[in-house]
């Protein structure tokens, strides 16, 4: 009875996921066209793309201390509520043709993320030690619902009513509070935090924690994993827009690239268990080398299609990699904080990312943009060797 418990909350995050991710994928396939039809200067179309990175970093510690304080089920509802308040200022934002206003409402939707990236860890901490990076990688994997219903659901909303754009953000409010719903439904109790403080104190300083080598490893795996794709994703409707590739084309590009992020999560799990998580590791960094390689052979799209789709599997084996690889870091009493700094970390780094995006391809283009790519994943990949080394071990 404890296991079926334990995985039906598994199986409602995975819901829950799938929704906030059917959301984000809808904001992030239109929101690059809506803010170049809206922006001031063109440099900036990017700008309510890279608030939802600004969001969710500034809410990563926040919601930490939220779930400590209330609990992993009401912490999660907030986060729905909020998400529910990022439709309604976007959809504001685009019938009042306010650009700011509209990136305020991005920035909700990255805050929204902000309380949804513990999910994955809310399903570690729901089953034993030996099923942890299964239940990760199930989670994760809501997003492959997401591939099909939100570039569809963009396509399908766009062009409604008088205001383009305007009932695609609508939508966001309705999927907030479905989600709502399902997250109301979780049995999870105060955090472990709560649980041992009075036996165990405050564990390990974060300082500490974080200078071990695995908690490097895995901060700089999800980091990477979120720059890259992060940057890729970001402008590829606004090139594909300038090749002459029409609206319908990015988003199937968008459909395949979420594909590529989140169906691998069924068998990620599996494939960490049997050939240890620093492999996984190496195999995503070397996949984002790949993507490198046909994103600059053409602009067709193919091109696109492939390009993305790759991108979209290093991204998965780096964060559930290092996802997986985190959670072998800290103690009970220490995950609140560490799993913050973690994010935190991730989502300020695919902040700056996204910043850059936009004026790199306006200066660079395409090609200018990926050609950046490559000496940050080289030096990753450098480094990541390095600590696998000083470890001793390749078996994960």
């Amino acid at each position: 009875m404890k296991t079926t418990v334990q995985w039906k909350n598994v199986y409602l995050l995975f819901i829950a996921q799938a929704l906030f991710q059917t959301a984000s994928i809808l904001v992030i396939t239109l929101s690059g066209v809506a803010g170049l039809a809206m922006a001031p200067d063109k440099n900036l179309s990017t700008l309510p793309i890279a608030m939802i990175t600004v969001g969710t970093a500034g809410m990563m510690i926040p919601a930490s201390m939220i779930i400590k304080k209330v609990g992993q089920r009401k912490a999660f509802m907030i986060g729905t509520m909020i998400g529910g308040l990022s439709g309604i200022v976007s959809w504001y934002g685009i019938v009042q043709h306010s650009f700011w206003m509209f990136s305020i409402g991005n920035m909700l939707v990255g805050a929204y993320q902000g309380f949804s990236q513990y999910y994955r860890f809310a399903a570690a901490d729901a089953v034993p030690e030996q099923a942890k990076s299964k239940a990760i990688s199930f989670v994760i994997a809501g997003g492959i619902v997401a591939a099909f219903a939100g570039p569809n659901l963009a396509k399908f909303t766009q062009h409604m009513g008088a205001v383009p754009y305007a009932y695609s953000y609508f939508s966001i409010i309705l999927l907030s509070l479905l989600a709502l719903a399902i997250v109301s439904l979780l049995k999870l109790g105060k955090t472990t935090l709560l649980q041992v403080n009075d036996t165990k104190g405050k564990g390990r300083s974060l300082m500490e924690i974080i200078n071990n080598k695995d908690a490097i490893l895995a901060v700089l795996a999800s980091s990477t994993a979120f720059a890259v794709m992060g940057m890729s994703m970001t402008v590829t409707p606004i090139a594909m827009y300038g090749f002459g590739h029409p609206s319908e084309s990015s988003a199937t590009v968008i459909q395949w690239h979420v594909l590529g992020m989140f169906l691998p999560s069924f068998f990620t799990g599996m494939l960490i268990h049997k050939f240890g998580v620093y492999r996984i590791i190496i195999s995503g960094l070397l996949i984002m080398l790949v993507y490198i390689v046909i994103a600059l052979s053409g602009t067709g799209t193919g091109n696109f299609v492939a390009a993305l789709f790759v991108v979209g599997l290093g991204w998965n084996f780096l964060f559930i990699g290092g996802s997986s690889l985190l959670t072998k870091v800290y103690q009970p009493e220490e995950k609140e904080k560490t799993q913050a700094f973690h994010d935190f970390t991730v989502f300020a780094v695919i902040s700056i990312a996204s910043f850059f995006a936009g004026s790199l391809f306006n200066h660079w283009g395409w090609t200018g943009v990926n050609v950046v790519l490559i000496p940050m994943l080289i030096i990753t990949l450098i480094v990541a060797v390095k600590i696998i080394l000083y470890k001793g071990s390749l078996a994960g």
